[in-house]
């Protein structure tokens, strides 16, 4: 066989596949006025299934060829337009991928629309129970139990309004939902409607009653001579009673990012209408105290001017206590407590408390590094704390101002952390806790005169959520209290004997 004859079988039998036809082998009949090898003339043939041009099968191409002077053959060949269609094949898969994709998506949301469906299915069960019981019971219902049930439905629509915002295809189960939430709606309001027995006429009808009693009441005292109160620094007393509603003097000196400090006044027992103010706020860290003000008078604390600032590295918490022209802090990181002379901003005394907990074993409730607490009231110079051997239960020490020493120490039964704050007035121990953001209690006292203790209930308002510090000023009568960076001060209201007639 030639070459140029091989070459085209080859050619052929890679084209074949592609023309379609399973059986691609064929051969190539050349005409019978072909040339020879040297020749350069055109033939033609026909290509079969078969081996030949008898063959049974119907031609499905033509082809042309010519044999140039080197005997190589040359030869167009016309297919058929039946290659396999690829781009199509990739355009369906990708249309079938993007389909899978969106069924699990509608999928995965009917799934959360079941759920939620139960969940208000269940909602609906619990609320039907609750007014059917409301129908059947005798007993008359406040205002706040309907305004309840109203909040709970109005809440069911809202969530099923946005149930059927978001709900593809039938909605037959929601609409029901909707039709019965409406229902419940007229229930609750024909039920508050009629209140048989008037309970709630009759409950405005008692608190209008109550209020112009104590009007009356309040009227009466007016009339009775006033008690005056006690001369300031005095103990004639029966103890506190009664504190005022807070006023807000000002934000710290520093700003809103010092939410943890103190401040006061000075009590001198010598001068107590002199002493100055003072205002010494921790660093953001709640621990450290760096840096301190003192102001002659409180319009210069209010205006920001003649300011003396002061620096010290050493004090922790807000303790902090000034009296006698001494600052009186916890010393950094341990049990010793410390002396500052406010003139010359020097530490004129340090020495460590006996048995006192530090570095957060027993600081009060909200306030970390307090463990060791100074108060100033009448008779002098105390300090709170606690000790292991007290198992967290406040300890009270009365100091000597001078040398630091303890003089005397009374143990309570109050469990220090349990404490939000705690101060001194007469020898007697305060101690404060929280009921909410805006309402602290003084619920616990200690007499060291007579070691007595006990409850009380005397309502402290706040303007922020945690109290920091409070430190009484005897002359004053006064509560300095720190608010999460307020300065705050409440007058004391002391219980007083009505005045013998002469």
């Amino acid at each position: 066989m030639r070459p140029y004859v091989l070459s085209l079988l080859g050619l052929l039998f890679l084209v074949g596949p592609a023309a379609g036809d399973m059986e691609f082998y064929r051969s190539i009949t050349p005409s019978p006025g072909s040339s020879s090898a040297g020749d350069s003339s055109s033939s033609s043939g026909i290509l079969q299934p078969g081996g030949g041009p008898d063959s049974r099968y119907q031609p499905f191409s033509n082809f042309t060829g010519s044999i140039d002077d080197h005997g190589t053959c040359q030869c167009s060949v016309l297919l058929p337009d039946t290659t396999f269609p690829v781009e199509k094949m990739e355009q369906l898969e990708f249309t079938a991928r993007s389909l899978t994709e969106k069924f699990q998506t509608e999928l995965s949301k009917v799934k959360e629309y079941t759920e939620l469906i139960s969940i208000y299915e269940k909602k609906l069960l619990n609320l039907t129970v609750r007014i059917e019981i409301m129908e059947k019971d005798s007993i008359s219902y406040t205002e706040l139990d309907f305004e309840l049930i109203k909040m709970e439905v109005k809440e069911m629509e809202k969530l099923i309004i946005q149930l059927k915002e978001s709900f593809v295809g039938s909605s037959e189960i929601v609409d029901q939902l909707e039709v019965e939430i409406w229902n419940l709606t007229v229930l609750v309001q024909k039920l508050e409607t009629l209140d048989k027995n008037n309970i709630l006429a009759v409950r405005r009808e008692i608190a209008a009653l109550k209020k112009k009693l104590k009007e009356c009441t309040a009227s009466k005292r007016e009339d009775a001579p006033a008690v005056p109160p006690p001369s300031p620094g005095s103990c004639a007393h029966g103890g506190v009673v009664n504190i005022s509603k807070p006023s807000v003097v000002q934000l710290n000196w520093r700003g809103f990012s010092y939410i943890y400090g103190a401040w006061g006044r000075d009590y001198s027992p010598r001068h107590p209408e002199q002493g100055l103010y003072w205002v010494a706020p921790l660093e953001t860290s709640g621990r450290t105290l760096e840096y301190y003000r003192l102001y002659n008078t409180l319009d210069d604390l209010l205006l920001h001017k003649n300011a003396q600032e002061n620096r010290v590295v050493y004090g922790q918490g807000s303790g902090t206590a000034v009296y006698n022209n001494n600052m009186y802090i916890n010393w950094y990181n341990t049990q010793e407590i410390a002396k500052v002379n406010l003139t010359t901003n020097t530490v004129a005394v340090k020495r460590p408390l006996p048995g006192a907990a530090y570095n957060n074993r027993f600081s009060y409730a909200n306030v970390d590094w307090q463990d060791i607490d100074f108060a100033v009231d009448e008779n002098g110079l105390w300090v709170i704390y606690s000790t292991e051997a007290a198992t967290g239960n406040i300890v009270i020490s009365k100091l000597n101002d001078t040398t630091l020493e303890v003089l005397s120490t009374w143990q309570t039964k109050q469990y220090k952390p349990s404490v939000s704050n705690a101060f001194m007035v007469c020898g007697v121990l305060y101690a404060t806790r929280t009921l909410s953001t805006r309402v602290e209690e003084i619920f616990y006292y200690y007499d060291t005169n007579t070691e007595k203790e006990g409850q009380l209930g005397i309502k402290m308002p706040k303007v922020q959520e945690k109290l920091q510090s409070i430190n009484y000023h005897p002359f004053d009568q006064k509560l300095f209290v720190y608010n999460d960076g307020y300065l705050l001060n409440y007058d004391v209201i002391f219980q007083q004997e009505p005045q013998q007639p002469v």
